[in-house]
């Protein structure tokens, strides 16, 4: 089992969202980074641990826990002209950009990027560090079990 944070703008996607159908499995479109992609293309699993988080928005940071809930498939979005996604040179035989569904867990209180960087075993976090813009990053299981024993 792996462990990623995963950000999403909580007027596309929140964890409300999430939480409003447990059940239901969100595809996570709209990804269009090849460093991103590839953690979701080649490394995530069915399973695997997710933190949720909240970006581009007045409080960013970890709002609740989700899992991975399928393999990777073809992102949706980049073939719909409609969608601000949209890859025209993307065709369905040839896809460029690949994403997985999550599934909510549970919604929990907003850690914020300040009270991360207060506790020492998250200071090598890849989201705290200067410059990261990826929405996508690997969690080490020390930084996993650190926030959902102790934050969570």
């Amino acid at each position: 089992m792996r462990y990623w944070l995963m950000k999403s703008e909580p007027d596309e996607t929140s964890i409300d969202h999430l939480m409003a159908a447990p059940q239901r499995a969100f595809e996570w479109t709209g990804v269009r980074n090849y460093q991103a992609r590839n953690f979701m293309r080649d490394e995530m699993q069915p399973g695997d641990g997710v933190l949720f988080w909240h970006s581009s928005c007045a409080e960013p940071g970890i709002a609740g826990l989700a899992v991975v809930a399928s393999t990777a498939h073809a992102d949706s979005s980049q073939f719909d002209p409609a969608s601000p996604y949209f890859d025209a040179r993307s065709t369905p035989e040839a896809p460029r950009w690949q994403c997985v569904d999550v599934r909510f867990v549970r919604k929990t209180a907003l850690l914020t990027p300040a009270l991360l960087r207060q506790h020492p075993p998250l200071e090598q976090m890849q989201v705290l560090k200067r410059g990261n813009r990826l929405s996508i990053t690997p969690v080490s299981p020390l930084e996993w079990d650190y926030i959902t024993s102790q934050l969570c």
